[in-house]
C-alpha cells in the first residue's frame, strides 16, 4: 500500500458548487490526499475536480490518496459493498486508497441517512461493528479498496477491533476530531502504540460556545514568532505529533496556505504550550445518537 500523505484536504460541509473548484486548486497547490465520505453528498463534485486534473495531465490516479467512508445505514455486512460501490461510482474510480467506518454505530438501513424516532433520536440497527469490519475486509480482498480504517472510535472500540479473532486486516488509521482544545493525547498514544495512525479532522477547531481556537492568544503568539498564520501553526502541531491532518477549506488562499507547513518546525516548548491548551472540548458530539449502544463519547449529563 502506498504511504498516506501527512496532509490532505477535508471536504466535509463543502458545498457541491464550491468543492470541485477547491479540489482543482488543491491539486495545483500540491495536495495528493483527499478525504471524502458518502454522507457529505459531494463525492460527485470531488471526483469531477480530480478527473479534470487527470485529463489535464497534472496528476495520475496512482499519484493520489483518496479516502471515503462507510455511512452508518450500511453497517449490515451485506450492505458494505453496496455503499462502497456508490462512492466509487460518484468519484468515477475503480478503487479507493482507504475506506473508513465513519462511526462505530449502525443505523436502521434505508434511504434516510438519519432515521429518527418520535423523540428525534436515531433508530439503531442491531449490527456489531466487528461484523461490519468483515465486510470491510472483503473489499480489500476483492481489490475495491487498498486499505481500511475507522473513524470516531474510542480507545475501547479500537482495542476490541484489534483483538477480534480472525482479524484479516487491521485498521491503518482512526480518524477523530483533534485540535489543541481536544488534544486526544491518550487515544493517540494508544493507537500509535498499536500501529494504528491517527488522522485529525477539524484541526483548526472552529467557533464553539463562543470559543475560537484561531484567536487563542497562545496560538497567535506562536504564529507571530514563526511568521506563520494560526492555521499553519495548528496544522504543523499535528504533523509534529505524527498525526495525519485534513484541514477543510474552499477558499483558494487558505487551501494554498494550509500546505505551506513543511518549511518550519515548532520548538518543544511551543509544542508543550499548545498541548497545555487542552480542555477536552468536543465539537462533533452527534447528540441525536447518544441513545446508541456504541455511542463512542462519554455522555455528558
Amino acid at each position: 500500500m502506498k504511504k498516506m500523505p501527512s496532509l490532505g484536504l477535508g471536504t466535509w460541509k463543502a458545498a457541491p458548487g464550491e468543492v470541485m473548484e477547491a479540489v482543482k486548486v488543491a491539486i495545483n497547490a500540491g495536495y495528493r490526499h483527499f478525504d471524502c465520505a458518502y454522507f457529505y453528498h459531494n463525492e460527485g463534485e470531488v471526483g469531477a475536480g480530480i478527473q479534470c486534473k487527470i485529463r489535464e495531465g497534472i496528476v495520475k490516479r496512482e499519484d493520489l490518496f483518496v479516502v471515503s467512508k462507510l455511512w452508518c445505514t450500511f453497517h449490515k455486512k451485506s450492505l458494505v459493498k453496496t455503499a462502497c460501490l456508490r462512492s466509487l461510482k460518484a468519484l468515477k474510480f475503480d478503487y479507493l486508497d482507504l475506506y473508513l467506518i465513519h462511526w462505530p454505530m449502525g443505523f436502521k438501513p434505508g434511504e434516510e441517512d438519519l432515521p429518527l424516532d418520535s423523540n428525534s433520536m436515531i433508530v439503531p440497527s442491531n449490527t456489531d461493528y466487528l461484523d461490519t469490519w468483515e465486510g470491510m475486509e472483503d473489499l480489500v480482498t476483492t481489490g475495491l479498496v487498498k486499505a481500511i480504517g475507522v473513524s470516531n472510535f474510542n480507545k475501547q472500540q479500537v482495542e476490541r477491533l484489534l483483538n477480534k479473532p480472525n482479524l484479516r486486516f487491521k485498521p491503518i488509521t482512526n480518524q477523530v476530531e483533534c485540535h489543541p482544545y481536544l488534544a486526544q493525547k491518550n487515544l493517540i498514544d494508544f493507537c500509535q502504540s498499536r500501529g494504528v495512525s491517527v488522522t485529525a479532522y477539524s484541526p483548526l477547531g472552529g467557533s464553539s460556545n463562543g470559543v475560537d481556537l484561531m484567536d487563542d492568544p497562545v496560538i497567535k503568539k506562536i504564529a507571530q514568532k514563526y511568521r506563520k498564520s494560526s492555521a499553519q501553526v495548528l496544522i504543523r502541531f499535528q504533523i509534529q505529533r505524527e498525526v495525519i491532518v485534513i484541514p477543510k477549506s474552499v477558499t483558494m488562499k487558505h487551501i494554498q496556505d494550509n500546505i505551506q507547513v513543511f518549511d518550519f518546525e515548532l520548538e518543544p516548548q511551543d509544542m508543550d504550550d499548545i498541548l497545555n491548551l487542552d480542555k477536552n472540548l468536543r465539537m462533533a458530539r452527534f447528540p441525536m445518537t447518544t441513545n446508541h449502544k456504541d455511542y463512542p463519547f462519554q455522555v455528558q449529563l
